[in-house]
């Protein structure tokens, strides 16, 4: 097997990520960037060319080619210690060693299941998003977006921007506490600015709160959906649905490694340091705040694991806690309504990998006694979409994380079992 070492591992090369590693890089620090993505930048950045990026982006990007941090397209697969990760290199799988690890893993949607919700042309808002960035057509095409929280702002401005017919966007939040939350955004001038212009390009859609999907109807692909906007129902012809209920932090790897959460995200300190000593965390697996607030967080993880002993954290102090309130009023803004548990009905699909459908499930029970009685959450995704669906739906605790984290192919685990050990790399 080949062993690599580095100074710093930093997983995940979203905002945070890329903040962190340039960082780190930046102060002497040998620093390997992960991520299962060919191209970094997070699933915000990554689809999109350099040109067509934010400002801010494009900085950061380029901060990072600059720092002389390796990025390398990869998944790691498990962490048999705080200071060695177990990585597939596409189809390699090699001992990483470290000093220091930064979790930067993002946020996965929440997919809560509903009738209907399993047809081709049924996915998640940001899924949507993605599809659309990977180069999917939706001129003339009849979309329906369903979700809560800021994200669907942008994804109906790319939409429409792509000559799609954007018919109706559903916040689930009432009008009121959105407005609430719009009143805040006021003393941002970005997000206020950025707001406005995602409304104003999506102008023909019609947005409603306290709205949500009942039902998709189709044979062999969406046709329909039943839609609820104020308690009345109505029904309306689409080509596409995203329908989602927020993002959640994604914690496999740091479960994996034995790090507290608070509520569903990775615990940290001020200086973005987890539970177990040489691992740190940033960006939205600690809560979801935002890509400024990711940023932050980045740079002061990464300083702080190159050995820079809290001086980044304390010089940002009060803007991570901005960023930490900020998240804050997003949780309580889009807390979801009972409504989006209740629409669920016994026949509903929970566990599309093993074929388990809600009226099998015993809200009694605990996820263990589900898993071994009905098999859910033991599929492809390893409980990746039922598994944070059944956390929502029945208080379930997250189930406990076992690797391999993904499957790497059995021609790596071949080559893992007859290498012998190489000289370690740098």
């Amino acid at each position: 097997m080949r062993r690599r070492r580095h100074d710093v591992v930093v997983v995940g090369a979203g905002p945070a990520g890329l903040s962190a590693a340039a960082t780190a890089a930046s102060m002497g620090r040998s620093v390997l960037l992960l991520d299962q993505a060919p191209r970094p930048g997070g699933q915000i950045w990554r689809h999109r060319a350099g040109a067509s990026l934010p400002a801010r982006a494009r900085h950061l990007l380029d901060r990072v080619r600059e720092s002389g941090a390796v990025h390398a397209v990869a998944t790691v697969v498990d962490a048999p210690a705080p200071d060695t990760l177990m990585v597939d290199f596409g189809g390699r799988v090699d001992l990483v060693h470290t000093a220091a690890v930064v979790l930067a893993t993002g946020a996965v949607e929440r997919l809560l299941p509903f009738p209907g919700w399993t047809l081709p042309g049924v996915t998640g808002v940001g899924g949507l998003q993605a599809l659309l960035k990977g180069g999917l057509q939706v001129r003339g095409r009849r979309i329906v977006l369903a979700g809560t929280g800021p994200l669907l702002y942008p994804v109906a401005a790319s939409l429409a921007t792509a000559g799609a017919r954007v018919l109706a966007v559903l916040e689930q939040a009432p009008f009121s506490a959105v407005a609430k939350f719009g009143t805040r955004a006021l003393r941002d001038p970005h997000r206020f600015v950025d707001a406005v212009r995602w409304r104003a390009t999506a102008w023909r859609s019609a947005w409603h709160h306290d709205a949500w999907v009942v039902r998709a109807e189709g044979g062999e692909r969406l046709e329909a959906v039943t839609i609820s906007v104020g308690g009345r129902e109505r029904r309306i012809a689409c080509d596409w649905l995203g329908a989602a209920a927020g993002l959640v932090p994604r914690t496999e790897l740091a479960r994996l490694l034995g790090c507290a959460l608070e509520g569903e995200a990775i615990a940290v300190d001020a200086t973005q340091a987890t539970s177990i000593p040489g691992i740190w965390a940033a960006g939205e697996c600690t809560g979801v705040k935002g890509d400024a607030a990711a940023v932050l967080e980045g740079e002061i993880a990464g300083a702080t694991a190159a050995g820079d002993g809290g001086g980044m954290a304390s010089r940002h102090a009060v803007a991570r806690g901005q960023g930490i309130a900020f998240g804050r009023q997003l949780a309580d803004t889009f807390a979801l309504q009972p409504a989006l548990r209740t629409r669920v009905t016994p026949e509903a699909m929970l566990c599309r990998c093993e074929d388990v459908r809600v009226g099998a499930i015993d809200p009694a029970w605990t996820a263990r006694q589900a898993k071994l009685w009905t098999r859910v959450g033991m599929g492809v995704c390893q409980g990746t979409v039922c598994g944070v669906a059944c956390t929502a739906l029945y208080g379930w605790e997250p189930p406990q994380v076992r690797p391999p984290l993904a499957a790497p192919p059995l021609a790596a685990w071949a080559r893992w079992l007859t290498d012998v050990d190489s000289p370690t790399e740098s």
